[in-house]
């Protein structure tokens, strides 16, 4: 089996010493960068699978890093937050990031989230190669279309950039269009994981996936069921 490679940029060169040694144990190879600027150009310079991206560094900040790698940059990204700031978690999600984890953290923690991103990636890629041998690979909800042949999003025939998550969440609420799906269903089935209270993830997702409609798209499609979840609207007159 192939050894999944990661990219940590963090400057905290201890916790990089442990999660090298740890991660290595379960098969994985940490690249590390200890600030922003080198990290975005080892991100842009080689391929990995997954990057780990501390908020607070020098030269470059997380954020900063992120809004420099843009929208159409695939590789996921799980941010590293300090314990308990909401709003550098949801500012990282709202620039692009997939998931979060708060420091300081357990290392099993960041086992299970890393296994379920990349759980999450192989999927979409089966599904892609799946949709490259069917004749119905692309789904349409009146404006939109989502072709999974090649993971892209139209809106009347604009194409909208969504990160990896958001495009599992916009085809999870279609494919059940009509129907309430709750918070915490799109959380374990998108993010691997149970939502914990006050967790604004999906919340932070799915209002990304509404402003990067909204020049597209004259009317809402995505409701908010107060203390049910989501539905996707199909009627042009919603």
């Amino acid at each position: 089996m192939n050894k999944k490679h990661i990219l940590l940029i963090d400057d905290d060169h201890e916790l990089a010493e442990l999660l090298v040694d740890y991660l290595a144990q379960q098969d994985f190879i940490v690249h590390c960068c200890f600030d922003g600027q080198s990290g975005l150009e080892k991100a842009y310079t080689d391929q990995f699978d997954l990057i780990l991206l501390d908020v607070m560094m020098p030269k470059l900040n997380g954020f900063e890093v992120l809004k420099a790698l843009g929208a159409e940059y695939k590789t996921p990204v799980l941010m590293l937050t300090a314990k308990g700031d909401n709003n550098d978690k949801v500012r990282g999600l709202e620039l692009g990031a997939d998931d979060y984890l708060a420091k300081p953290f357990h290392h099993q923690e960041l086992l299970a989230r890393i296994n379920a991103i990349l759980r999450r990636i192989q999927l979409v890629n089966q599904q892609n190669q799946q949709a490259l041998q069917q004749t119905d690979a692309t789904l349409f909800a009146n404006d939109i279309e989502i072709n999974h042949a090649i993971r892209a999003v139209y809106c009347h025939g604009s194409i909208i950039e969504l990160t990896g998550t958001e495009y599992q969440i916009l085809t999870l609420l279609i494919e059940r269009h009509g129907q309430i799906i709750a918070k915490n269903t799109i959380s374990e089935q998108i993010l691997g994981r149970k939502l914990s209270p006050f967790d604004r993830s999906i919340d932070v997702h799915i209002g990304n996936i509404r402003r990067k409609f909204l020049p597209f798209c004259a009317v809402e499609k995505i409701k908010t069921v107060r203390g049910a979840g989501y539905l996707f609207l199909t009627g042009e007159g919603n």
